[in-house]
């Protein structure tokens, strides 16, 4: 039987709890709170435009799991999540393919330039604020996994982007996930795209586990909802 003392000490220990959890609660709330503030005076000029690119797609399937999930699926999957959770921010999104097919024509000698060429264009007529293209990875040793977002080298808004990323993913996706943000100056979007721009690469098809859960609709909204809070969390800063 808990004595008054025990009771008393049990009092405390659980409004200690509660309070850190309504501090965490609060500081997500705050996120969505300053964002719409600030998406609100925006709205007054002009509207906030985000361009969510799905890699790969039609006959090319991208990275092909270990347990056989083809990226350009999961991809495509990840990427209408974040497109749905950005668009409930009352943010104007542009996919740059929203099915199964690749942005190509059939008879062309070179599907893959022709598809990124035109992913390029369906950027440049939007004229966002940002881009960020969905991605999988691949290594091969099974043992490597983890998100990890890229940047275009001496972007400096690219960077922040990519970090705040970066941060949502370890903090509401895989607290033991160590890697970072991460300069890039050969990915063809990077290169090419005139906007700040990221390419997340949301985890290893390579590793059994990861692959699996890249698989799972949770884990998907986890990794979208990442994603869409970097991204509000960048428009709020600026």
């Amino acid at each position: 039987m808990i004595d008054e003392k025990q009771r008393k000490i049990l009092g405390i220990v659980m409004a200690a709890i509660l309070l850190v959890s309504m501090y965490f609660v609060a500081r997500e709330g705050a996120a969505y709170v300053n964002a719409d503030k600030v998406l609100s005076e925006q709205h007054k000029g002009e509207k906030i435009c985000v361009v969510i690119d799905a890699g790969h797609g039609g006959a090319d399937p991208g990275k092909v799991g270990i347990n056989g999930a083809l990226e350009k699926d999961i991809n495509l999957q990840i990427a209408m999540l974040v497109k749905d959770f950005l668009e409930a921010a009352d943010i104007e999104v542009v996919m740059t393919r929203t099915d199964d097919g690749g942005l190509y024509d059939d008879n062309t000698s070179n599907k893959k330039v022709q598809d990124m060429k035109r992913r390029i264009a369906i950027i440049e007529e939007a004229k966002p604020h940002i881009v960020v293209s969905i991605h999988q990875n691949s290594y091969q040793e099974e043992y490597v996994h983890g998100a990890q977002v890229f940047y275009y080298t001496g972007s400096a808004t690219g960077k922040y982007l990519a970090e705040l990323i970066q941060k949502r993913f370890v903090a509401g996706v895989d607290p033991n996930n160590k890697r970072e943000a991460k300069a890039n100056d050969s990915y063809y979007l990077l290169k090419k795209t005139s906007v700040p721009i990221v390419i997340v690469e949301c985890g290893f098809l390579s590793n059994r586990g990861e692959a699996e859960k890249l698989n799972s609709r949770t884990y998907q909204e986890q990794a979208a909802w990442a994603v869409h809070m970097g991204v509000l969390q960048y428009l709020n800063s600026k």
